[in-house]
């Protein structure tokens, strides 16, 4: 999986952190920093939710 952030995009909601701390992080101004765009696969799921309750959308995937 490779993860991209469109970081113009973010509302700090700090959902993507919570979810997933190994793959997310917040600058400070709550906008999301991406620590490894090829998480391992045990954190995909956390991801992938991620992802999904992101209110901005700011989150994309994509199978390598």
């Amino acid at each position: 999986m490779r993860v991209t952030v469109d970081q113009p995009k973010c509302v700090a909601s700090g959902q993507c952190v919570m979810l997933a701390p190994e793959v997310f992080d917040q600058d400070d101004d709550g906008i999301v920093e991406l620590l490894t765009d090829t998480p391992d696969t045990a954190h995909h799921d956390d991801v992938k939710e991620s992802a999904a309750v992101c209110p901005a959308a700011a989150i994309h995937l994509a199978e390598k």
